[in-house]
Parts: structure tokens; C-alpha cells; sequence
């Protein structure tokens, strides 16, 4: 009695989020896939396929739709069915980590901010690289596009060894005591005191002074 209670609710719910969907496809599971609403937008997992197009492969992707943006995290695979990408998406925009991979493994990670579309313009708060301690408050035009902010990572093939490192913050490339170099080479360099010359060497030139020609003992003889 409890399986078909179960199977009931079950049923009822399928049809309740299918009622939403203008367009869906079932698995053989009766999970629902690909569903547009009424208003044409995207929603709920999705599996996408791309075929090959002028030399480049094709590839099949799943994630999460959120009114036609994608959401969350999305995985690609090749069409011999390898990973080939996790990504993170947050309004549509790839946010945080993305990884990539090959046959051999993992060819390289990126890291992503994501702007909020609904804003002209976004406020960040950075850390300084140089000082952990030490944020400042950034505030940038949105263009509708991701910014690249964080460290990415190049691997060896078949390893995990790093073959380069960089590091982006709000789109520019970070450039390690970059800042503390700038600091020093404006600094003003504090002038060195003036020489005082021994009161000797002082009452010798101006006894001196005027003189054409001054005999100094050197040592020297002849």
C-alpha cells in the first residue's frame, strides 16, 4: 500500500511541474528534461546537444535552466561521452571555478565573478594581494558579462603539476608587489645631510682663498 501512496505523489507532482511546461521531454526514469514554460523561457534541468559545425567538435551539456539563464553547475562531455567541462553559472554568467579536461586529465582551471544583470553598475569588495588585511571597495559598469577574478591554473598534461599561475582581479592581471614597486619608485628620496668639513680644512681654504696656486705636501718627492 505505502509503494502505491508513493507512486502516486510521485505522479502527482510530475504532472504538476509538467502542467508549467509549454515543451518537455521524460526520461526513462519519467524525470522531466527540457521544459520551456509558456512565456518561451528556459527551466529546470537541461541536456543540450551541439553537433560538429566547421571543424568544431561537438559536445553534449546538462544543468539547471532559471528563467532561460543558466544556474548553478554545468558539465560537458564530448560526444564519445569524456568530461571535458564543469562550469558555474550565476545569472547566466560563469561564476567561481571552472575546470577543463582532456583524455589525459585536467588541462587547467579559471576563476570567474559573475554581475548581477539587474544593476547598472556593481560594488566589490577586493583584498589586496600584497596585504590579506586590507580590502577596497571597487565599483564597476556592468557590460552583462562575467569578469575574470581569481587565480588560474595551467596543468601538465597527464599530472597535476602547474605549469603557470595567474592572478586576475576585476579583469586586470595581477602582477605580484606590483603595487609596493609603484610605492617606492614614487617615494621621495630623502636628501643626504651636507658634509661638514673639518674646521682645519676650513681655516686652510679660506687662508687660501684667492690664491692661484696652492702648495700641498703629498709626500712626493723631487
Amino acid at each position: 500500500m505505502r509503494w502505491l501512496l508513493t507512486l502516486i505523489t510521485i505522479s502527482f507532482f510530475t504532472i504538476q511541474a509538467n502542467a508549467q511546461c509549454a515543451t518537455y521531454k521524460l526520461t526513462s526514469k519519467g524525470d522531466t528534461l527540457n521544459c520551456t514554460d509558456k512565456a518561451g523561457n528556459k527551466r529546470g534541468k537541461w541536456k543540450v546537444r551541439v553537433e560538429p559545425l566547421r571543424g568544431n567538435p561537438g559536445y553534449e551539456e546538462e544543468g539547471v535552466f532559471a528563467d532561460n539563464r543558466k544556474e548553478g553547475v554545468w558539465r560537458r562531455y564530448n560526444l564519445m561521452g569524456d568530461l571535458i567541462a564543469v562550469q558555474n553559472y550565476k545569472w547566466g554568467n560563469l561564476d567561481g571555478l571552472s575546470q577543463y579536461f582532456t583524455i589525459a586529465g585536467i588541462e587547467r582551471e579559471e576563476s570567474w565573478k559573475a554581475m548581477n544583470p539587474i544593476n547598472a553598475y556593481d560594488t566589490f569588495l577586493v583584498e589586496d594581494v600584497n596585504d590579506e588585511n586590507h580590502y577596497e571597495q571597487v565599483i564597476l559598469p556592468n557590460d552583462g558579462k562575467s569578469i575574470k577574478h581569481g587565480r588560474w591554473t595551467w596543468y601538465r598534461p597527464g599530472s597535476t603539476g602547474i605549469i603557470r599561475t595567474e592572478m586576475w582581479s576585476l579583469n586586470k592581471l595581477v602582477v605580484p608587489n606590483e603595487n609596493k614597486k609603484e610605492e617606492e619608485k614614487n617615494e621621495v628620496k630623502k636628501e643626504e645631510p651636507p658634509k661638514v668639513k673639518p674646521k682645519e680644512v676650513q681655516d686652510f681654504e679660506k687662508k687660501n682663498k684667492g690664491k692661484k696656486t696652492i702648495k700641498v705636501r703629498d709626500g712626493k718627492t723631487g
